[in-house]
């Protein structure tokens, strides 16, 4: 943990939290781990969480198809507003408006694509007040979903979902464990996770070998990670890296940051 402090102090200006809860032996590393932050796309895991929740109380199944559509609703005022593709790291889905595609298509690239579109949709199906439900009724604390993606007006009103941290990797611990949804459930959102395509960040520095199933997130000079690192031959642990104030510009300056941070833990927890 020294180690990691004297690291970050080495970013005068920035906003860095780290959050690390170990299976094998227990051990936890908190680093201006309670700093609310702007969760940016790692908001869309208690998404995927309430999704796998409603498909588990056959509410509908996953492979039910629903309609793409680009049209929702501002918590503000109820005013429309739509997603541009040019603001998405997925592109797929947007020729594609007034098709249908599964539930899991959708959640699958809601995670591995990051695709807002996809995440929008999944959050007027299943509700964001059932989201942010759940959260709570699993006693993750500062971990809250509020809107939608890119409800501008909201945004304005300072109304936005904010995490921590630690709320973050409380709520991966879970997952791990098996107690999100069920032990079924939480093994297919893991399966999910691993298919990740950004993998700039926790897995970088890290043995190429070692799988790690986890969830990015970047918004203007938000920059973060989350997710769950299985060591070879010992338990897995849960991370969240959460940054403020690297320049928007240069995003690799963020993602190099996390990539020592996650070495540095890698190579403390293994």
């Amino acid at each position: 943990m020294e180690l990691i402090e004297r690291f970050i102090a080495g970013f005068e200006g920035k906003t860095i939290s780290v959050a690390v809860q170990g299976l094998e032996t227990g051990k936890e590393i908190f680093i201006n781990a309670d700093v609310m932050m702007h969760p940016a796309s790692t908001m869309k895991v208690p998404v995927m969480m309430e999704v796998f929740r409603q498909a588990e109380a056959d509410i509908f199944s996953l492979d039910d198809k629903i309609v793409i559509n680009n049209s929702f609703k501002s918590i503000v005022d109820g005013s429309e507003f739509s997603l541009s593709v040019v603001d998405d790291s997925e592109t797929t889905l947007y020729p594609r408006i007034g098709e249908s595609e599964s539930i899991r298509e959708l959640n699958r690239l809601m995670i591995v694509r990051s695709s807002n579109l996809a995440t929008n949709i999944l959050m007027e199906l299943v509700s964001t007040a059932r989201i942010n439900t759940f959260i709570k009724e699993l006693g993750i604390a500062d971990v809250n979903v509020i809107r939608l993606i890119e409800d501008n007006k909201a945004y304005r009103l300072n109304m936005n979902n904010t995490f921590s941290a630690r709320g973050t990797t409380q709520m991966m611990r879970l997952i791990t464990e098996g107690k999100v949804v069920s032990k079924n459930a939480s093994d297919e959102m893991i399966n999910v996770m691993l298919g990740q395509e950004f993998n700039e960040s926790i897995p970088a520095l890290i043995p190429a070998d070692v799988k790690v199933a986890h969830k990015t997130g970047w918004t203007g000079q938000h920059f973060h990670d989350t997710g769950i690192v299985f060591p070879p031959n010992r338990k897995p642990y849960a991370i969240s890296l959460f940054t403020h104030g690297f320049p928007e510009d240069d995003e690799n300056q963020a993602h190099n940051c996390m990539a020592q941070i996650s070495k540095i833990i890698y190579e403390e927890l293994s």
